[in-house]
């Protein structure tokens, strides 16, 4: 009976051993997220949060291996509310956090003064959605984007309205943010390449809802179509504005008011109105089945369909990830340059970075709505 004692007694000093051995060699990475989770674009910062968290939860139901060894991912999730000040701030909490890489921020105008702090500390930052082409014209080697840029969307959208609307006169509406004149600075240049002559330059905010002293100035203009660079919060409700004034001009803008709830934004004033968006990514036919698949989870996790980034936070985890497993280290010193070398096949296609951390072969989607829904014209080079 002694004997059997000392045998547990053994046994269970190096199970006990064993489990220690195994506890010490995992590993926790801190990743951080930024976006606004609350204010105006709330909408959109939960969605592509919902991406981020589900790429961690993915990732840690099967642990990745990092230099050896098994790696829990932990996500730091910070509200910037989309303001630059506040993203700033942000920033540096998440730096103070010992963040190994960060997904966002979401809106060009938080991610660009962001992004400086993210240089400071040498930490990558991946945005999912920000389109300015400021954001990585700074010559920081730590910024990188999975989307094409507000030169592609408002080039491709300017084309448009001429060549295929046969827009001779535009009027122009920008919500002063660095996202809003961005594009609407791009459409302006792409459109009157293109023959248009801009009648109406007009400006607003981003937290505004009442548009009619504006559009009563566009409408005395009589424009065949009206851009606006902002986003759909008030993207919306000038839709509406525009019916009550009985303005009949077609609709454009870029990826801001491209998702899925402008149609419930702008009520029944959608329907009939020729309204044409891009959203600053596409995916090519290859891809289909698995951006459908990652739809139906997303929906089963959380109840909610994909706004429109929530697959390229995924993807931006992913990449981070991918590139520390190749680096053998998640340390941003060491898997940076990995990082700028990916060649990653994931749910909004492959991305492979430039020298300024653009996307390669960026690619963009324009789309219409009927009924209610959105509805794609085709993806864009």
């Amino acid at each position: 009976m002694k004997r059997l004692k000392s045998v547990i007694a053994v046994g269970s000093a190096v199970v006990s051993l064993g489990m220690g051995v195994a506890y010490a060699q995992e590993v926790t990475v801190k990743l951080g997220f930024a976006g606004p989770l609350t204010g105006e674009n709330a909408n959109l910062g939960k969605d592509v949060e919902r991406g981020a968290r589900m790429a961690v939860d993915d990732l840690n139901a099967n642990p990745p291996v990092i230099g050896g060894k098994k790696v829990r991912i932990e996500l730091d999730v910070e509200d910037d509310a989309g303001d630059p000040r506040q993203a700033t701030q942000v920033a540096q909490r998440l730096v103070d956090a010992g963040v190994k890489g960060v997904v966002g921020h979401f809106n060009s105008g938080a991610t660009i003064p962001a992004s400086k702090i993210y240089y400071d500390a040498h930490i990558p930052e991946i945005s999912q959605s920000s389109t300015n082409p400021k954001y990585t014209l700074q010559g920081f080697d730590t910024t990188f984007r999975l989307v094409a840029n507000d030169g592609q969307l408002g080039s491709v959208l300017g084309r448009y309205a001429v060549q295929k609307w046969n827009a001779r006169s535009v009027a122009v509406i920008d919500d002063r943010t660095a996202y809003g004149e961005g594009i609407a600075e791009e459409f302006v240049k792409s459109a009157t390449a293109a023959g248009a002559k801009v009648v109406s330059r007009q400006y607003t905010n981003d937290k505004a809802t009442d548009f009619h002293g504006i559009l009563t100035e566009v409408k005395g203009t009589n424009p065949d179509v009206v851009f606006y660079g902002g986003m759909d919060a008030q993207g919306g409700p000038m839709i509406k504005q525009m019916q009550q004034l009985g303005m009949t001009a077609k609709f454009m803008g870029g990826d801001g008011i491209c998702t899925g709830e402008l149609p419930s934004l702008a009520g029944a004033s959608l329907s009939g109105r020729q309204v044409i968006c891009a959203e600053a990514g596409g995916i090519t036919p290859e891809y289909v089945a698995g951006m459908d698949n990652f739809r139906k989870r997303f929906k089963e996790k959380y109840g909610q369909d994909v706004v429109i980034y929530a697959p390229y936070a995924y993807d931006a985890i992913m990449i981070l990830v991918d590139a520390m497993k190749r680096a053998g280290s998640s340390d941003p010193a060491k898997y940076l340059a990995y990082l700028k070398k990916t060649d990653y096949k994931g749910v909004i296609g492959e991305t492979r970075f430039d020298s300024k951390g653009d996307l390669q072969n960026a690619t963009l989607t324009l789309y219409t709505f009927n009924d209610g829904k959105r509805e794609s014209l085709g993806v864009q080079h």
